[in-house]
């Protein structure tokens, strides 16, 4: 069956006009600095958590002026508990460069864009499309298996090349937001990965895996992560707690973490040890099995260290970028 992929752009917009997820946050008052924000948060992230992280994003940082004035740790203070944070990073980059290379306004060149740190050519299509109306392809993974499945592929077998080629057949130059926001929702409400809603799709005429996807039992099967062992002393006074910036390549880079156990054994007649806390936090990829000794301190102390440190005042957590399960037993103190 030769397919149109006009009319099934076409197709696409009228579906998102009537069906689309209009109420979503970064749809309202569309900005290039929204939509840029909202495409970061939402690699590697799903639209449910995001949506209060967006919310509260855009509240503290309105616009990109705004945005331009903060820190890398008042940006990352903001993320705490949204994961990724290499994602914070890149927004801090990116504004720098937008600041200085764009006088403080978001750039409206494709190449401009995809030169900012954290966008690749998805994201940047994405930008194009949604804040400046210029139709551009795009591929994440929603967009790949509605594309994958329209010609009965399996995305395994698809070359990136060819995938892009198929993407920018269907761009709708006409209408390339709709359209943009119509193929990502039709990806992640319609055409899912599990049990696809084939009778609902605009689609289902043309696809041809439509009614084919084997219906799968939703059985959630247990993942071999690899487990991550962090010994950590959390040192409090009355007052403050003693946190240190993470300078490491790892999961919680530039993040405010406490020290290790090894690193308060020289203090140990400074300290007192009030509690043990062991716990588990589950990441996507891998598990943390954390050990974390609460020690009391009658006064704040120096610490003969190249690391970055702070006795941070505990009316001012909030102002710093902390991992969320260290946040969760800061605040159970």
């Amino acid at each position: 069956m030769k397919q149109d992929f006009k009319k099934i752009s076409s197709q696409v917009v009228d579906w998102y006009l009537k069906n689309g997820r209009h109420n979503l946050p970064w749809r309202k008052k569309v900005t290039p600095y929204r939509i840029w924000i909202s495409e970061i948060m939402l690699q590697q992230t799903q639209v449910k958590t995001v949506i209060p992280y967006f919310n509260a994003f855009i509240k503290k940082y309105p616009t990109l002026q705004k945005l331009s004035l903060a820190t890398e740790d008042e940006i990352l203070a903001s993320w705490s508990g949204l994961g990724f944070y290499r994602r914070a990073k890149n927004i801090f980059a990116a504004k720098e460069i937008i600041k200085k290379n764009h006088s403080n306004k978001f750039p409206s060149q494709f190449d401009s864009i995809i030169e900012l740190p954290g966008i690749g050519r998805s994201t940047a299509g994405a930008l194009m499309s949604l804040a400046f109306l210029v139709p551009q392809p795009i591929l994440d993974g929603n967009v790949k298996r509605v594309i994958s499945r329209l010609i009965r592929k399996n995305i395994a077998a698809l070359k990136e090349k060819d995938l892009w080629e198929l993407s920018t057949k269907l761009v709708n130059s006409e209408d390339c937001f709709s359209y943009t926001q119509g193929i990502m929702d039709l990806g992640a409400t319609v055409c899912t990965k599990a049990n696809p809603t084939c009778n609902a799709c605009p689609l289902n005429e043309s696809c041809l895996s439509a009614f084919k996807v084997p219906q799968q039992v939703n059985v959630k099967k247990a993942k071999n992560k690899k487990i991550i062992l962090m010994s950590f002393a959390l040192v409090q006074t009355k007052k403050s707690l003693l946190l240190t910036k993470n300078d490491t390549e790892s999961i919680w880079s530039s993040l405010w973490i406490p020290f290790e156990n090894s690193k308060m054994q020289s203090h140990a007649n400074k300290l007192e040890l009030t509690r043990n806390e062991k716990f588990r936090h589950e990441l996507t990829h891998r598990s943390l099995d954390l050990d974390v000794n609460i020690y009391f301190s009658s006064k704040e102390f120096k610490l003969d260290t190249n690391q970055k440190y702070e006795w941070i005042k505990k009316d001012r957590i909030e102002d710093y970028g902390m991992p969320k399960p260290i946040t969760k037993l800061i605040q159970q103190l």
